[in-house]
């Protein structure tokens, strides 16, 4: 299932419940039903006097002033029909519905409003993720793309995990990462992370090299904020147009697989230190690329702990190559649409945030 193109921000305005639209409703009927039921009792329409508050909390406030009004003029007719319309206990009943109905006409000006500013900040919140966390595009280069984000915490779009594709003179090169820890702290290395990447994946020609950037942009980060424990797991990868195979580097992530004629096989890299770990390993380790033959109709998948981890109601993690060896196609989009529904289905409440991304070369002419 590949990311759709960016599309024009249409954030939701908060809606009120269907049962709250009809509360004003269901107090009128109730207020009529005792008229017609109970023709000589003289408190009838004083169940009218709560109606504009009531409608405040499903109306605008125009609505709720035109409520007061049909209100009053109600009560007035009830009262006539019994006769009793000039009773002082009816008249304080009319001052008590024009009270209610200025205050709810209040209540409903200010409930609109506080709408209306959680809409703009909605707006600006969204606008800010995904500008931190771009869609995945369908083409890069010389691959095919499908990616899934999904975070474990409802209502926000970005998480602690984090991906890009980016099409350089170098070749098209792909980071997803995970970063330790949860909340805003994680949201912002996130966006530190990305934004280096984004600008050294253009400059640096070794893949190497460019995890070592990131390597020491994340131990920068954590000296800033006096976090010894930062850290971020990754694996980068890089496919030059025309070739048949990716190399990889694996900073501590999850295993990528590859996905061919019906087998799903693990990609064997070396096993290397997160990123903001690179300082505690050996200073003179001759790091490599892992090479990985990648001709067309194969598929490379990068995913985090979201899904290798993901568990069902007795606790048992869901098999993601089991699963995967099922499907007839390794065609990103498929690949990664199965497990958007297939780990849902399985695990019910994700316990943490996850990312996939699926890429296979494209044959034709790179566009």
């Amino acid at each position: 299932m590949s990311a759709p193109r960016p599309p024009q921000l249409a954030v939701a305005q908060p809606r009120v419940p269907r049962w709250v639209l009809w509360l004003p409703v269901l107090l009128l009927v109730l207020d009529l039903i005792a008229e017609a039921v109970v023709p000589d009792a003289v408190a009838a329409g004083f169940l009218l006097t709560a109606l504009p508050v009531v409608a405040a909390f499903s109306y605008g406030p125009v609505l709720t002033a035109a409520t007061t009004g049909g209100s009053l003029m109600l009560q007035v007719l009830l009262a006539l029909r019994a006769g009793h319309i000039n009773e002082q206990h009816h008249v304080w009943v009319y001052i008590a519905t024009l009270l209610s109905g200025a205050m709810g006409t209040a209540l409903s000006w200010q409930r609109t409003r506080q709408n209306r500013n959680l809409l703009q900040a909605r707006t600006v919140a969204e606008t800010l993720q995904r500008t931190v966390l771009r869609p995945v595009p369908e083409r890069a280069g010389g691959l095919r793309v499908a990616g899934l984000y999904r975070p474990a915490q409802a209502g926000v779009l970005v998480g602690g995990d984090l991906y890009e594709v980016c099409d350089t003179r170098f070749g098209v090169r792909v980071l997803l990462g995970d970063v330790r820890g949860k909340g805003l702290g994680a949201v912002r290395t996130v966006a530190d992370v990305l934004g280096a990447f984004r600008a050294a994946a253009h400059d640096t020609p070794g893949l190497v090299e460019l995890a070592d950037q990131l390597d020491r942009a994340v131990l920068r980060d954590a000296a800033e904020r006096g976090d010894d424990e930062l850290f971020v797991t990754a694996v980068l990868l890089q496919y030059r147009s025309g070739t048949d195979c990716v190399e990889i580097v694996n900073r501590g992530h999850t295993t990528p697989l590859l996905l061919a004629d019906g087998t799903i096989a693990p990609v064997a890299c070396a096993d290397e230190l997160p990123l903001g770990l690179g300082h505690l390993g050996p200073d003179d380790e001759s790091v490599k690329p892992t090479t990985v033959a990648l001709p067309p109709g194969h598929t490379v998948l990068l995913y985090t702990d979201g899904v290798s981890e993901a568990r069902d109601t007795t606790g048992a993690f869901y098999p993601l190559a089991p699963r995967l060896a099922a499907l007839d196609s390794t065609a990103p989009d498929r690949v990664v649409s199965f497990l958007a529904q297939d780990v849902h289905r399985y695990a019910g409440l994700l316990a943490d945030d996850l990312a996939v991304l699926a890429l296979t070369p494209q044959p034709g002419p790179a566009g």
